[in-house]
């Protein structure tokens, strides 16, 4: 044990004597006694409160007249003078500058960057007297500068402070200044505001500023306090249509993060034929008109029920709600191997077969009206079609016209109600998988008149070229393929 160690003692026990009559002569207040039980009265510690306090206001006044400093901090155009022991014990930053070995060990004078003079006078004045003022105005410099120099105890008071303002127009500008800085608590702190007052603060400037990922994060929320979704959906409108040129193309992503399938059909019926942004964006109102509807379909095939087979003209719709099956009205013709898709909320129904006869013709449903209509016929004959719609427009590929496999391409234009010849497969091929991804169309094996296929092309609706992509592992054909999550699935046979 040091001189300095024997000197102090044991100061763990506050006592003022333990011998009953014992007489003390009274202590000043700013002083207590600090007795060990196995003390007596000739070995006494006394500790002064206000030492500390005292010692640190003098230090504050021998700055003030550039008494003993050791150092002066150039910020700016401004010169601080300072002790460096003072400036160490405050901050890590300047211990570490100061006895860390660093050229400015030996300065009298050194310049920093990346502060202004203001935060750093207030900094100064912290650490020499432990106090410091926050105010809305100077938070903003105090805070950075507080993080640059490490001093935690200034840190915290501009949190807290922060924290304090909350308020709907500036929370998210509070979380991203939060983020900037690792002020972690303050953060989420700012986080929880924001999602408990999502409606409120959807109308404010800052929530229009956010990025379209800063947006997506904060709608995806589990927690969102909204009374419905629709909300959730005018929030995302309200911030398109605020920059509406440049942000209307993120639409889309932006919808798969609002849960419309919450959304009521006659609310998405009506953003559907009113909505000026949907109306520019075909993809957006698929997407819609699939949530919409919320069914599934079986529409044609064959029956091949004991003692009777044929080819059938049924349409039956599962909705999963109730999980009840129930009969829509029939196709205008029997259609087995049909090509089935979705466009615009109507259901296609694409080719197919009746016993010997292929079909050119193409009819199309309205769930709303229960009625099917006839539209233009294809070029071409073709049963174990694929179908996929891409941008607006439906695309028939391949099939068997009931003589040959096909490798031909169709494209249907709802506007003008026509057909139009695209690029050409590279390979014959019905019965093939077809699924979109983005602009691609992608056509998974199926069956060239000789035998079943595993390779697979890929259609570029923008460029109207073809290309071949990976095979898949086996060859099959009558198969099913769908996207999930920007990949393709093939399903069922070989």
């Amino acid at each position: 044990m040091d001189a300095e160690e024997d000197y102090l003692g044991s100061p763990d026990v506050n006592n003022l004597g333990n011998n009953k009559g014992e007489c003390f002569a009274p202590l000043p207040q700013s002083c207590s006694l600090i007795m060990d039980k196995a003390s007596d009265l000739g070995d006494m510690t006394f500790c002064m409160a206000n030492y500390a306090k005292e010692s640190m206001k003098m230090m504050f006044m021998m700055r003030s007249h550039h008494m003993l400093t050791d150092v002066i901090l150039e910020v700016g155009t401004e010169l601080f003078h300072a002790h460096k022991v003072v400036l160490a014990a405050a901050s890590p930053y300047f211990k570490a500058m100061f006895t860390g070995g660093l050229r400015e060990c030996e300065m009298a004078r050194v310049k920093l960057q990346g502060v202004c003079p203001t935060a750093m006078a207030r900094l100064m004045y912290f650490m020499y007297t432990g106090q410091i003022r926050v105010t809305e105005v100077t938070v903003c410099q105090l805070l950075p500068a507080a993080t640059m120099f490490q001093v935690t105890n200034v840190i915290d008071a501009c949190c807290v402070f922060l924290e304090r303002q909350l308020d709907p127009t500036n929370a998210i500008g509070i979380a991203n200044f939060a983020e900037q800085h690792g002020c972690k608590d303050l953060y989420h702190k700012a986080n929880q505001f924001i999602v408990q007052h999502f409606t409120q603060i959807c109308q404010e400037e800052e929530f229009l500023q956010l990025s379209a990922i800063q947006l997506v994060a904060l709608i995806k929320k589990d927690e969102l306090n909204v009374q419905d979704e629709r909300q959730v959906y005018n929030a995302v409108l309200k911030w398109v249509k605020y920059d509406e040129e440049k942000r209307y193309p993120r639409m889309e992503h932006i919808l798969y993060a609002v849960r419309c399938q919450y959304l009521t059909p006659d609310f998405l019926r009506d953003q559907m034929k009113n909505c000026d942004v949907l109306k520019k964006l075909p993809a957006c109102r698929e997407y819609l008109a699939q949530i919409f509807k919320g069914m599934f379909y079986a529409v044609g095939g064959r029956n091949n029920s004991p003692g009777s087979s044929y080819d059938s003209d049924w349409v039956d719709r599962y909705n999963p709600a109730t999980d009840q099956w129930r009969p829509c009205s029939p196709m205008s013709v029997p259609r087995n191997r049909v090509g089935v898709a979705v466009m615009d909320g109507l259901l296609y129904a694409v080719g197919g077969s009746a016993g010997t006869e292929c079909h050119p013709s193409v009819e199309r449903y309205d769930p709303d009206k229960d009625r099917w209509s006839s539209i233009k016929p294809m070029h071409t004959k073709r049963l174990g079609v694929g179908v996929a719609v891409v941008n607006r427009l439906l695309y028939a590929v391949g099939g068997y016209d009931c003589t040959n496999r096909l490798n031909s391409v169709e494209c249907y234009h709802p506007e003008n109600n026509a057909w139009t010849m695209v690029a050409p497969m590279s390979t014959h091929r019905s019965g093939a998988g077809v699924a979109a991804l983005n602009q691609f169309i992608y056509v998974v094996g199926g069956y060239d008149g000789r035998s079943q296929l595993s390779s697979v092309e890929r259609y570029d609706t923008e460029k109207d070229s073809w290309e071949f992509v990976s095979s898949i592992s086996v060859a099959r054909s009558a198969l099913s393929v769908t996207v999930l999550d920007g990949k393709l699935y093939a399903m069922g046979r070989k």
